[in-house]
């Protein structure tokens, strides 16, 4: 507790600023990124990886826009889960070929001269070396230009069959800008032209000055509709293969998060869980024996939380949730051998810092497990008690803090916004099982000891010192 009192965890929260939260952006850090395995393409199991089903790099590009920045408001929200909704209601499916379209986004992001003289000037140079036995540049433009119209094509077929299906779909507005470039006579003459036949270079250095110089901003446009047609269609793909559902996203003003069935979305066939955190409840205290699942549950909520911001599906039956502004966990809190702190001095640094962010009236999540564990158990009830009671001063955040030290909750009912919930373990003789499904109360398990017994722990010790006597 001295060190707690040398951070002032307890007067930081307790002198909290009374403003309005006027947070520009959902908050959050590297650590909780990493507690939560939101991000990384190529980690296992990462949460970014399971939603990884885009076909074109732009695609991916704005995935990860996606994932870096979820929103704070929750019209925005609900308007991109309908978005990505509408595609799993349907039976369309991505058109493009990837590789193709890496070629019309090469081809269009080669610069242009600004002149249609100093385009056909440019193409007539590329082509001659191509008379010379140097065909790289010009085959570059002839792979690109054919690439182009053949995208353009397929995105023309594949809106008018969106626009046939539903004329009031979501994506009219993109569609009609799309309608519009394709109206043009230009694109229309473009479009006519056969792929599979030779185009003279008159035609490749015109339609380079079209697409590169005139109708530079409406390629962009077109390209932009593509990517997202690209995200939406693997959001909406992935949510119906997992069975993930949309959140319903409500303003900020109020503190609820309301799930039904909630697991977690990297394991297969997991155990669900319903929860129901308000303003009168704000805190969940959560205890638990070791391996009952208090940390699979904590990162579940945590996980579904960020999914909701971010307008995507989340693992649940329903999810409905008040926006926030950011979320914080401690979870695998390291110690930092550079710095010279201990892993509980890392621990008590982590809750200070995330005391600061709820002290500035943010409306967070935060998440707590197994609060300082590295330290003795004396000081860390004396230190979970006081915490968390100065924690739950704050109504506008939605608490889940987990501890070993059971005694805690005991002391901590005489906190009225407090919520109490287990993980039980079920012994089976000597072994113990767990069902992973939440209940409400106080666990009273206590089976370490019994665990190092039927591993055997003390009788390999024992044996090892006979022999070496």
């Amino acid at each position: 507790m001295v060190i707690i009192d040398n951070e002032d965890i307890i007067g930081i929260l307790r002198n909290r600023k009374n403003q309005t939260s006027t947070s520009l952006g959902f908050v959050t850090d590297k650590q909780t990124m990493d507690d939560l395995n939101i991000l990384g393409k190529y980690k296992n199991n990462s949460v970014y990886s399971i939603f990884n089903k885009v076909i074109t790099v732009g695609g991916e590009k704005l995935l990860d826009n996606m994932f870096q920045h979820p929103l704070i408001d929750d019209v925005k929200i609900n308007e991109r889960s309908k978005r990505f909704a509408y595609f799993g209601d349907r039976e369309f499916k991505f058109p493009f070929n990837a590789e193709q379209v890496t070629e019309m986004q090469n081809y269009l992001s080669m610069s242009g001269t600004g002149s249609f003289f100093g385009m056909y000037t440019s193409t007539f140079r590329k082509k001659w070396l191509d008379y010379l036995g140097l065909p790289t540049e010009y085959n570059l433009v002839k792979t690109g230009l054919y690439a182009t119209i053949k995208v353009l094509k397929e995105l023309k077929a594949f809106i008018n069959a969106i626009e046939v299906q539903d004329p009031k779909n979501l994506y009219q507005e993109e569609i009609n800008a799309a309608n519009k470039v394709f109206a043009d006579k230009r694109i229309v003459l473009l479009l006519n032209e056969d792929e599979k036949q030779p185009i003279s270079i008159f035609k490749v250095a015109k339609y380079c000055h079209l697409l590169k110089n005139v109708l530079w901003q409406e390629m962009k446009t077109v390209e932009d509709m593509i990517y997202k047609f690209d995200v939406a269609i693997a959001i909406s793909t992935v949510a119906k293969q997992r069975g993930f559902s949309y959140a319903k996203a409500l303003p900020g003003t109020s503190n609820t998060v309301r799930i039904e069935d909630l697991s977690h979305p990297g394991i297969r066939k997991a155990v669900h869980n319903s929860l129901y955190i308000n303003q009168e409840h704000n805190i969940m205290f959560l205890t638990g024996a070791n391996m009952a699942g208090k940390s699979t549950f904590m990162k579940s909520f945590g996980i579904s939380q960020y999914l909701a911001h971010m307008g995507f599906p989340v693992p649940a039956r329903e999810l409905e949730f008040s926006v926030k502004d950011g979320i914080y966990t401690s979870i695998n809190v390291p110690d930092n051998l550079n710095m010279g702190y201990s892993h509980y001095y890392a621990e008590v640094l982590r809750v200070k810092k995330i005391a600061l962010e709820v002290s500035e009236s943010k409306n967070l999540i935060v998440i707590f497990d197994e609060l300082f564990k590295g330290t003795n158990v004396k000081d860390a009830y004396d230190a979970t008690l006081s915490v968390t009671e100065a924690f739950g001063e704050n109504r506008n955040c939605s608490f889940i803090i987990s501890t070993h030290i059971i005694e805690v909750g005991e002391e901590l009912k005489r906190c009225k916004n407090l919520q109490f919930k287990y993980l039980p373990t079920i012994m089976n003789g000597v072994v113990p099982t767990y069902t992973y499904k939440l209940q409400t109360g106080i666990t009273t398990d206590r089976h370490g000891m019994m665990i190092i017994e039927n591993e055997k722990i003390l009788d390999i010790i024992l044996s090892n010192a006979e022999l070496s006597l």
